[in-house]
Formats: C-alpha cells, structure tokens, sequence
C-alpha cells in the first residue's frame, strides 16, 4: 500500500505564474538597481480607450487590447468587454446578487464560494468571470474543460494558484469523469492527492490548495453531474439580452472601437442581434467595414439595414442557417414533425450545434417547436418565409353502415 505524506502547496509567487492583469500593479517589483538597462529608459504609456486615460504602465498587454492594433477577434472581445460591474449592460439580477457576494467576501477577506454560470453561448459568462477576478483583486486562471485530458493536468492548475485566486474553467460539462472526481476534494476540504512513484515505493502526496474559487460555466446545464453542480454555492442563469440593451452595448461599444454611429443604427443592431452581446458586436465590425468603404465611416439607417441584409442578417435576426432550418423542416418535411437527425442530415450540420447555436432562438421566437416525435414549424415560421400555410384537411369518422 502506498506510503502517505502530507505536504502543504504554497502559493507561487513566480510572475510567469501569476501574472496580473494589466489594470493592477504587480505584487512585486525589483530593486531599481537590479532592473536591466532597457526597463530603466522604458516610459510609463498613457493610452486612451473608450474615452478613458489608463496610466498604468505597459505590460505587453495593451497593443493586443487596443482595437486599433488588434489582429484577430478575441482581442476585440477582450477590448470591448466591461472593466467593472457598474458597466455591465442587462441581466440586473444577476449582476446585482453577485455584487453583493464578491462584495461580501471581500470584506471578510475571504475566498468566494465556488460559481457555476448557465445560459446559451455568448451572453457574458466569461465577462463575469473576469470581472470576479478584478473586483476581488485576485489573479484569473482561465482554461478550458477540454484542455484538462488528465488528472495531472488539473493538479498543475491547482497546486499553481495563489491564496483567493479564480480558476475559470468554460464548457465545464465537458469534464472527464475522471478528472471532475479528482476535483470535488479540492472544492470542498481544499487538497488533492498525488501519486508519486509505482509499485512497492509508490507513495501519495496530499497536498493542502490555497482556498481559491472556481467558476464554471456551461452551456448545457442538463450534462453536469449532480455531485459537481451541488458542489457549488452560488448557481446564476443568464437570459438572452433585449434589443434596448443590445442598442446600449452597440453603442459603447462604437464609442471604445472609435467608431461614429447613430441611435438608429444602434436600435437596428440590437433588433437583430439575437439577444446576444457576442452577435451585436460581431454586426457592428462587419457594418463598421461596409461604413468605411461606402459611407465614409459613418453609420446610419438606412445604410445599417441594408448592410445587415446583404451580409443576410433579417429584421428579425435570422440568417441564412436560420431560414436553412424552417424551410426545411417546411419544405422537405411537410411542416414536421422531424427527428433531430434528420434534419442535421438534411442540412449537412451536427446535430449538437443545431440544438445549441440555432434552436433556442427560433424556439424563443416562436418559429419552432420541440415535441416528443420532432420539431414542427409554427405559423409564424410559414408566415415570414412567405410560404403558404398547410390547409387542415377534416377526417370524418366512417360510418359503421
């Protein structure tokens, strides 16, 4: 039997370990003395993003973060996301409840309780996540559920973080069975075993974590197991955004990307954003691009209408996929009802992404239902593609004579 031993994992206090983010200084900073010659001639930047100085020296974060400069779309997300909770546009409940606990467990000095967000793709989860972090003033450890194939690398997450720091794992109903086991000891007594060694010499560590919080966020709350969802304290859903907030969040965001636009515009952004931040700020780069090259820059209906609907974008906020889904379960299958295979078959898409991405909304909306034999096209479905809708034909009972 494995020989046991007890080892408490300190904090690590190495800066490529703990890295802060660029809005907090670091912990610590060397002796003048010690600094190398090309620190000593470097220039504190002042940088002006969304209409607000940031006099906090350079990191090597800041040319990714400025729009301007960025190169790929998650530099813009991470731009354009809100640095406090008192700029967060939409889901006031949530927001509000959850300022109270960071609030709460910032003036006892301890760790927050562990935080599970639910909701569909793109409403803010890892905003929240980040904003967790910098409120407290604790370091983000993001990583996806995916990424942590065994048990070993869940541990160097673990033994890594720091005394209230935030672990942020998305899509954690991809966990492993084996590796979400491995986790319940370290969300509740704060340790975790290591086996070190094989046979007859083998010998296992506990070691004592720092008390940290993890969050989790997951876009199929029916996945998660159980004993991981009771595991945690504070359980949050987000609901899909109202065109009113979209416009609000088109609008902050042109004013961060630099980027003159109407209320107009905004308000027709937000109408067919699908209730999704991710979506409008994804429509305003697109509607930005088609500005600068027809209309000098500036975004305005109907120019902003027309745009969206050549990039096939409706009023209503369906795309081409959308209209793909109805017209085919209209078409092909007379209306439904139709099994979900059958339709990711029809339409040459996995039937995951249909039941994640595409069909919440159209549910939502009122373009589609879900029932124990299939999806059924509604008369709204038939009444905006233009199709007419299927006449009722009366079955009368045979006579027994």
């Amino acid at each position: 039997m494995p020989r046991k031993r007890h080892v408490d994992a300190e904090p690590s206090t190495h800066p490529a370990e703990h890295s802060l983010p660029s809005s907090l200084p670091r912990a610590v900073s060397p002796a003048p003395s010690e600094r190398p010659s090309t620190d000593k001639a470097r220039p504190k930047t002042r940088s002006f993003v969304g209409g607000y100085e940031d006099s906090a020296p350079s990191f090597g974060r800041q040319a990714d973060l400025v729009p301007s400069r960025a190169a790929h779309e998650e530099a813009f997300d991470a731009a354009l996301r809100p640095r406090s909770f008192d700029e967060y546009i939409g889901q006031r409940r949530v927001v509000d409840n959850l300022k109270v606990f960071v609030e709460a467990a910032r003036r006892r000095g301890e760790a927050l309780d562990h935080v599970l967000f639910c909701g569909p793709p793109g409403l803010g989860k890892t905003t929240l996540a980040h904003l967790i972090s910098a409120s407290l003033g604790v370091t983000l450890r993001p990583v996806g559920a995916p990424a942590i194939d065994h048990k070993g690398t869940l541990a160097s997450y673990l033994t890594s973080l720091g005394e209230r720091d935030v672990l942020f794992i998305d899509e954690i109903h991809r966990l492993q069975p084996v590796v979400e086991e491995y986790l319940y000891p370290a969300m509740e007594d704060y340790r975790i075993e290591i086996p070190v060694g094989e046979g007859p010499a083998a010998q296992l560590i506990h070691m004592t974590l720092p008390r940290f919080t993890l969050v989790g966020a997951t876009t199929r709350t029916g996945l998660l197991t159980s004993p991981l969802r009771d595991r945690f304290g504070i359980v949050l859903r987000l609901d899909y955004y109202s065109p009113v907030e979209l416009a609000e969040i088109a609008r902050r965001s042109a004013l961060r990307l630099h980027v003159p636009i109407s209320d107009a515009a905004c308000h027709t952004i937000g109408q067919r954003a699908r209730g999704t931040p991710r979506i409008a700020n994804r429509l305003l780069r697109r509607v930005r691009d088609f500005a600068e090259v027809e209309q000098n820059g500036f975004i305005d209906d109907p120019y902003c209408g027309k745009w969206l609907d050549r990039l096939g974008v409706d009023k209503l906020g369906l795309d081409d996929m959308d209209r793909t889904l109805l017209r085919t379960v209209i078409e092909r299958f007379d209306g439904g009802p139709v099994g979900i295979e059958s339709l990711a078959a029809a339409v040459s898409e996995e039937s995951d992404t249909i039941e994640d991405v595409y069909e919440p909304y159209l549910i939502q909306e009122g373009f589609l239902t879900r029932t124990p034999r299939g999806r059924v096209a509604t008369r709204r479905a038939y009444q905006h593609l233009g199709l007419p809708e299927p006449v009722a034909v009366p079955v009368s009972q045979p006579r027994l004579f």
